[in-house]
């Protein structure tokens, strides 16, 4: 039998990062998280925590760190629904979730926020590129992650959201002095371009599609959805960005389109544990919801 008691405490470390920052948070002494941890690893056979700053989880920690997560949402409820058990149940239990920054400061944080809001929930948000999240999600960091893959990990749902409309947008004033001459593979190995970090390769993306051939671009690295945007407007560089966020700059002017028409539409998709939780299926909800009415359409 699993010691939930000792994975709870297991959670705390990966959580806070570190044995003393987990011990305040559950008002114990370091040495007793650290005994905890020690008695844990040893009836499972294996190391659950690479220590360090901060401490980090073995894939066998994360299952078991997803695992305590679920268990923790499932108690809620039926503490809640028997209350002959008489236990109390708790005030609000965490619930770990992944997405790209982008969904994040446009569509995400409505359907967030709205579904915390009433829900006795404690959000975890933890923020990558599109093309990673569902990494969180495999490793068992998180319950639920907005995604670029289609394909769900084992034990998981995939539901698609829709399509995230991007468009490649530069200032007047950085155009005229990057591609006044048209934007071509010799303009754009010269013009400095935007990207959020070193895994983004939505720029390099639009390029390939546009010229038919990689081109090395050279790069600002700038990891703030709302920074992007305002380094653009400034002429930093040029950049591909959520339609959504900038549309008002491209009607006023302060923006333009790099060629006109050539959106970079990527398909979005709503990934879950398996479980029975109508908190995770609430959020669930949410999400599509809002997602209906900010993306476009999914394909067939």
């Amino acid at each position: 039998m699993l010691d939930y008691a000792s994975l709870s405490v297991l959670a705390a470390v990966i959580r806070e990062g570190s044995f003393e920052r987990a011990a305040r948070s559950l008002h114990v002494t370091p040495s007793a998280v650290s005994q905890r941890i020690r008695l844990l690893e040893e009836s499972v056979g294996a190391a659950l925590i690479v220590r360090g700053q901060p401490c980090v989880a073995t894939d066998t920690g994360r299952r078991l760190c997803q695992h305590v997560d679920q268990v923790r949402l499932l108690e809620h409820e039926l503490q809640s629904s028997v209350p002959s058990l008489g236990q109390e149940a708790p005030t609000r239990v965490p619930l770990p979730v992944a997405v790209n920054a982008d969904s994040l400061a446009t569509w995400f944080a409505p359907a967030l926020t709205s579904f915390a809001a009433t829900a006795p929930v404690l959000m975890e948000v933890a923020v990558d590129d599109q093309d990673h999240t569902a990494d969180w999600l495999r490793s068992g960091k998180v319950l639920a992650a907005v995604t670029s893959s289609p394909q769900a990990p084992s034990g998981c749902n995939s539901r698609a959201l829709g399509s995230m409309r991007y468009i490649a947008a530069a200032s007047p004033h950085f155009m005229a002095r990057y591609f006044a001459e048209g934007v071509s593979n010799t303009s754009l190995a010269l013009a400095p371009s935007l990207v959020f970090n070193s895994k983004d390769e939505l720029q390099t993306r639009w390029v390939h599609r546009y010229c038919q051939q990689h081109v090395e671009l050279p790069r600002h690295t700038l990891p703030s959805a709302h920074a992007f945007v305002a380094a653009a407007i400034a002429g930093m560089g040029w950049g591909l960005h959520p339609q959504t966020l900038i549309q008002a700059h491209l009607d006023r002017g302060a923006l333009v389109e790099l060629v006109s028409q050539t959106p970079l539409d990527i398909p979005l998709y709503w990934q879950q544990a398996r479980s029975a939780s109508s908190l995770l299926e609430g959020l669930t909800r949410s999400v599509i919801k809002v997602a209906q009415t900010h993306l476009l359409p999914p394909h067939d």
